[in-house]
C-alpha cells in the first residue's frame, strides 16, 4: 500500500471536473487489495477520521474533493480479473480502478459489449457504479445499474460485503439485513418517473441490497470489485450527425424516433453548441441551428432497411442534405469524437475564466420535457449570458451549460439554475439524471425531497456508517447528519 503526504503528491487527488478548488487532506492512500481497504477503513472508523473515496477525477459534482482526513484512491485496484462467455453474452469481473475504456476494449476483443457509455471514458468502473453513470447509449440500454450482477463493498467498519443480485432483499416492511448485524430501514419516498435518475439512494418495494450501493456516491461503502453483465457485440452500426435549419424539426424527429426507431443513442446540439464546435469542425453547414447525433445497431440483413428508415425520417423532418453518416468503425469513431468534443470545449471555457461550472443535469418525465426545454430556451435567450444546450434528448435529459465570464455573470447563472431546478421539481423530475449530487448540488435536494425524506435518507447512511466518516459532504451536509442518531 502506497501513502502520499507531500502537498505536491496529493494535489491531483483533491479536485475533479466540478472545479471546486478548496479541497485538502492529510494524506492519500492507495490500497492494492480489498484487505488493505478494509484495514484502512477499520482504522479510520476507530479514530473517526473522514475518508473520501477517489476515482479517476472525472466527476462533475465534487464527490472526490476532500475537506480533511484521508483520500482513499482506487488507482491500484485496476485488474480485469475475468471475462467469461455465456449463452447470450457473458460477464466480466473487474476491480474498481479499471478504466472504462480499457474494459470496453477488452470485451470488444472478445466479441462482447458493455453498454454503459459515459462521455468521459477515462473514468473508473467503480466511480461509474458509485454514481449509477449512464451516457448516450442509455436511450436503448439504461444506466449502469442494469449491468451490475455482483459487488464487493467494504463498509466504514471494515466489514466486507459480497453482494450478488437476488440474494439479499428488503422485506415487505422496508427493512433489509446486511453483513453480520446491520438492519437498515429504507426511506419512504418514490423515485421519479424519469428515464434516468442519480439523485440519492435507490429505493423500491423489496429492493435488492446491491442497489443501495449503486449510486451511493461513496457515502455508504467503498466499492472494490464489480461483476458486470455483458451482451453480444452488435454485428453492425449506423451512425449519423444530422443538421437542421429549424429547431422545431429536431423536436418532432425525436418524438418520431422514440415511437418508431430502435436507436441506441439520440443526442442533441443547439445553435450555441454548434457555434462552439465550428471552431474545430468548419464543415458544419452555415445554416444549421441544431443537430442530432444518432446510433442504431444493424445486421447484414437489416442494414439497408435501417438506413432507408432514417433517410425517410430525415426527409420528412427537413434535415439539411449536408449531413454525416458512418457505417465503418473508423468513421464512427470520428462521429463519436464530434459528440464528445463539446464537453471538452466547455471545460476549457470554465478553466479559462476560472468560474465554477453552472450545468444542469435534470431529467423530467416524457410529457414534461417540452415545457422544460421551452423554459431553457426562452430564459437563456433573454439572459445575455453565453450558454449551450446539448445531450441526451431521447431521455428528456439535456445539459444546459451556462458560461459565466466573471462573478457577476456567475451569480446570475446560479439564479437561472435555481429557476430551472424548481421547474423540474414541480414537473416530477430529478435533480441529477446521471452525474450524482456530490457536494455541489446537495443543497438543492430540498426542492425534490421533503425534510422528513432527507432525514430518512440520512438515517440509512447512519445505519451503515454510524460515525459518518465516508464521503463527508456528499449528498448530506454535516448539519443534516447531526440531526439523525
Amino acid at each position: 500500500m502506497q501513502t502520499k503526504t507531500s502537498p505536491d503528491e496529493i494535489e491531483s487527488y483533491l479536485s475533479d471536473a466540478s472545479f471546486i478548488r478548496e479541497g485538502y487532506a492529510d494524506r492519500v492512500v492507495l490500497p492494492e487489495s480489498i484487505e488493505e481497504v478494509s484495514e484502512i477503513l477499520a482504522n479510520a472508523n476507530h479514530d473517526r477520521v473522514p475518508v473520501t473515496v477517489s476515482g479517476a477525477g472525472t466527476g462533475t459534482v465534487g464527490g472526490r474533493v476532500a475537506f480533511g482526513g484521508i483520500v482513499l484512491a482506487t488507482d491500484k485496484l485496476n485488474r480485469i480479473k475475468q471475462i467469461v462467455h455465456e449463452e447470450r453474452g457473458g460477464f466480466a469481473v473487474v476491480e474498481a480502478g479499471v478504466i472504462l475504456s480499457d474494459l470496453q476494449r477488452a470485451v470488444d476483443h472478445e466479441g462482447l459489449l458493455y453498454p454503459p457509455d459515459p462521455t468521459e471514458r477515462g473514468c473508473f468502473v467503480g466511480g461509474n457504479v458509485a454514481t449509477n453513470a449512464s451516457g448516450a447509449c442509455t436511450f436503448k440500454y439504461g444506466p449502469t445499474r442494469n449491468y451490475i450482477r455482483r459487488l464487493k463493498v467494504v463498509l466504514a467498519s471494515g466489514e466486507v460485503l459480497d453482494l450478488r443480485r437476488g440474494e439479499v432483499r428488503a422485506d415487505a416492511q422496508g427493512r433489509i439485513h446486511l453483513g453480520k448485524s446491520i438492519e437498515v430501514e429504507l426511506p419512504h419516498y418514490q423515485l421519479p418517473a424519469t428515464r434516468k435518475n442519480a439523485t440519492g439512494y435507490f429505493v423500491a418495494p423489496e429492493v435488492d441490497a446491491i442497489d443501495l450501493f449503486i449510486g451511493n456516491e461513496g457515502t455508504l461503502g467503498v466499492i472494490c470489485e464489480v461483476e458486470v453483465k455483458l451482451l453480444p457485440k452488435p454485428e453492425g452500426l449506423l451512425s449519423g450527425v444530422v443538421f437542421f435549419a429549424d429547431e422545431a424539426d429536431v423536436l418532432a424527429l425525436v418524438r418520431a424516433v422514440r415511437a418508431h426507431v430502435d436507436a441506441r443513442a439520440v443526442e442533441f446540439f443547439d445553435e450555441e453548441s454548434l457555434r462552439f464546435l465550428r471552431e474545430k469542425y468548419p464543415a458544419i453547414p452555415a445554416e444549421a441551428v441544431a443537430a442530432i447525433f444518432f446510433e442504431q445497431e444493424t445486421t447484414a440483413a437489416t442494414e439497408d432497411a435501417v438506413l432507408n428508415q432514417w433517410l425517410a425520417l430525415l426527409d420528412e423532418h427537413h434535415a439539411i442534405a449536408d449531413s454525416w453518416f458512418a457505417t465503418n468503425e473508423q468513421d464512427q469513431a470520428k462521429l463519436r469524437e464530434f459528440r464528445h468534443q463539446l464537453p471538452v470545449l466547455m471545460n476549457e471555457w470554465f478553466a479559462h475564466y476560472r468560474q465554477r461550472k453552472v450545468s444542469t443535469d435534470m431529467a423530467v418525465p416524457d410529457d414534461a420535457f417540452p415545457g422544460l426545454f421551452r423554459l431553457y430556451k426562452e430564459t437563456l435567450r433573454s439572459s445575455g449570458l453565453r450558454y449551450t444546450i446539448f445531450g441526451h434528448i431521447g431521455d428528456n435529459h439535456v445539459h444546459v451549460n451556462i458560461l459565466p465570464r466573471d462573478e457577476t455573470e456567475g451569480a446570475r447563472a446560479r439564479e437561472l439554475y435555481v429557476k430551472f431546478l424548481k421547474y423540474a421539481a414541480s414537473a416530477g423530475g430529478t435533480l441529477s439524471a446521471e452525474h450524482g449530487v456530490g457536494k455541489l448540488k446537495r443543497d438543492y435536494l430540498r426542492f425534490f425531497y421533503t425534510d422528513d425524506q432527507l432525514r430518512e435518507m440520512a438515517a440509512l447512511k447512519r445505519a451503515l456508517d454510524p460515525s459518518s466518516i465516508l464521503g463527508r459532504g456528499n449528498i448530506f451536509s454535516e448539519e443534516l447528519l447531526s440531526t439523525v442518531t
